[in-house]
């Protein structure tokens, strides 16, 4: 599933960062304690995302969100001239400069889309998804998540496809993984 990504996205798409790693009532009482940060600063996994409106989703852990990272993903994986829509977070400065159009919401304001229709809903709503699903499991292994992060993103991706349909697609990319030498034994 992590090798069915989506081509470069165009038009108007959503960038956005969270965290992945359990909830705060769930956490050990020595990060309680030592008043571990919540959100960024957190000790927990920080996933980026890009969503094409009306399309597909691409997902990847990030070893920060800073500037530096989250701009050479967004440079992977957009095509210049794209609108991106983004909140406020300091990292998405320089977005315009490297030639896309910028659009931002100010969550911190309350402010969750505008007038003019900038919003990152759409990825907000995926990383909610995200998180029910990992935490319908129980707790997984940090060390595990990026398969469950592609295994999700696939979902997404293909959630419009009838079951049969996404059973003939993971059949097909076994196929071609089967074929490709590098995955012989």
């Amino acid at each position: 599933m992590a090798q069915d990504t989506a081509e470069m996205f165009k038009g108007t798409v959503e960038v956005d960062e969270t965290y992945l790693g359990g909830q705060w009532k769930n956490k050990s009482h020595k990060y309680k304690k030592i008043k571990a940060k919540r959100g960024r600063g957190t000790s927990k996994t920080p996933v980026f995302g890009i969503l094409c409106r009306g399309g597909k989703v691409w997902a990847q852990i990030v070893p920060d969100t800073k500037a530096k990272t989250l701009l050479s993903l967004i440079e992977g994986q957009v095509k210049k001239g794209s609108t991106i829509c983004s909140d406020t977070w300091k990292a998405y400065t320089g977005i315009a400069y490297r030639g896309y159009v910028h659009r931002m919401v100010e969550h911190g304001k309350g402010e969750y889309a505008n007038a003019q229709g900038n919003h990152i809903n759409g990825l907000e709503g995926f990383w909610g998804i995200l998180k029910r699903q990992l935490a319908a499991k129980g707790g997984i292994r940090r060390e595990k998540l990026p398969l469950y992060l592609a295994e999700y993103v696939w979902k997404f991706n293909h959630r419009k496809s009838s079951l049969k349909m996404q059973e003939n697609r993971l059949l097909q990319l076994l196929h071609n993984q089967a074929l490709n030498p590098i995955f012989r034994g």
